[in-house]
């Protein structure tokens, strides 16, 4: 992959907050109630947690701290939330909003030294875009990513992509094959994974425990 192809993809979403403000659509999620049920989905990866133990987790790629919100609305003890985004304006923006949380603006694919272990990290949306990048740029950019975060999470990992099974594939989304994707997780993440095709939307979630 070209260096720094994926910052097309970032700014594909600076422009959305630009256009549209602190909003479902500033994330470029087309409804509000689909995103709420991904929220669900992505943080169903603690699903394992027990009442009353203490876990830490990462919104990677975390906008404006929707995902937040949603745990706000809900019943998420003993959850300690961090976000991380590589956009300076979402991330000044999510700390305006939650000064209670702590964040962090870097790009991991340059220095991932700064970014410290969490329990459970979720990727809501990061992997279901690829805009101009070709598949296989985007593959590679997926690839590299969770490589690096698998690494950062002691118990597991969670992400989303577009499904291969539509009617049609559109140009500007990442459609993957779960056979391609359970080969790279088999060989270089882990065997101990769970597939999500149950709640209703054109994608996919995964779950990769360590």
């Amino acid at each position: 992959m070209k260096e720094d192809a994926y910052k097309k993809i970032i700014a594909h979403y600076e422009n959305c907050l630009n256009t549209h403000g602190d909003t479902h659509l500033g994330m470029d999620w087309p409804n509000i109630s689909d995103a709420q049920k991904r929220y669900g989905i992505m943080l169903d990866l603690m699903r394992f947690k027990k009442e009353s133990q203490e876990v830490s987790l990462l919104d990677f790629g975390c906008g404006t701290s929707h995902l937040y919100q949603y745990m706000l609305e809900h019943t998420f003890s003993k959850v300690t939330y961090s976000g991380l985004d590589i956009t300076k304006k979402f991330v000044n923006l999510a700390q305006e909003k939650y000064p209670e949380n702590t964040y962090y603006q870097l790009d991991v694919l340059k220095d991932a030294s700064k970014l410290p272990s969490f329990d459970y990290i979720v990727c809501n949306g990061v992997f279901t875009e690829k805009r101009e990048l070709t598949f296989e740029a985007m593959w590679a950019y997926m690839q590299q990513l969770l490589l690096v975060l698998f690494n950062k999470a002691d118990k597991g990992i969670a992400f989303n992509v577009m499904s291969k099974a539509v009617d049609w594939e559109r140009w500007d989304l990442f459609h993957l094959s779960t056979d391609l994707l359970i080969d790279f997780m088999t060989k270089q993440l882990s065997r101990n994974f769970i597939i999500r095709n149950d709640y209703g939307l054109y994608e996919y979630t995964v779950y990769i425990y360590k």
